[in-house]
């Protein structure tokens, strides 16, 4: 049984320890990180995901973004326990958030992440969106939450200022 939940700030240490251990000692040096500086997370949209004894094995973070004028909701990151990975809850999670996004009005997401794994829920490479380098263009992959949301949306994308 598991339980997703939004992160709160007693939340922190844990998600950051799981972010920690599953991505490179660099990773807050990634351009991604950049466009994060300063800027609230969407709290709404940042959850966890808890085991039955209630220790976070899964999390997701969004960020708002813009892009020629335009919204965008940045993800990532999002980690799975290493003990966990492959029972499903990244998808899981997933799933969930793209939902609430959703729900709460959002009408694209952004990434930069691989194209094969990301497309299985609905990401396709974003030719005209360009993250700041030094990002590999094949990984900008974007998501539609509303019919035609990334038509028109072109350009680098930059912080959304709160």
């Amino acid at each position: 049984m598991y339980q997703i939940s939004p992160e709160t700030p007693s939340d922190e240490y844990e998600v950051e320890a799981l972010y920690d251990l599953c991505f490179a000692p660099g990773r807050t040096a990634l351009s991604s990180y950049r466009l994060r500086d300063g800027v609230p997370r969407v709290a709404g949209l940042c959850l966890v995901l808890r085991n039955e004894v209630g220790i976070v094995l899964a999390a997701i973070r969004f960020w708002p973004v813009r892009i020629g004028g335009h919204d965008a909701l940045l993800l990532g990151p999002i980690a799975v326990h290493p003990t966990a990975q492959g029972e499903g809850l990244g998808a899981l999670l997933m799933r969930d958030s793209l939902t609430r996004a959703a729900q709460l009005g959002w009408r694209r997401v952004l990434l930069v992440g691989d194209a094969p794994y990301y497309s299985r829920f609905g990401f396709q490479r974003l030719d005209a969106v360009e993250m700041p380098p030094p990002t590999n263009p094949d990984r900008v992959l974007g998501l539609e939450l509303a019919d035609g949301a990334w038509v028109g949306v072109e350009g680098v994308v930059e912080r959304a200022l709160p």
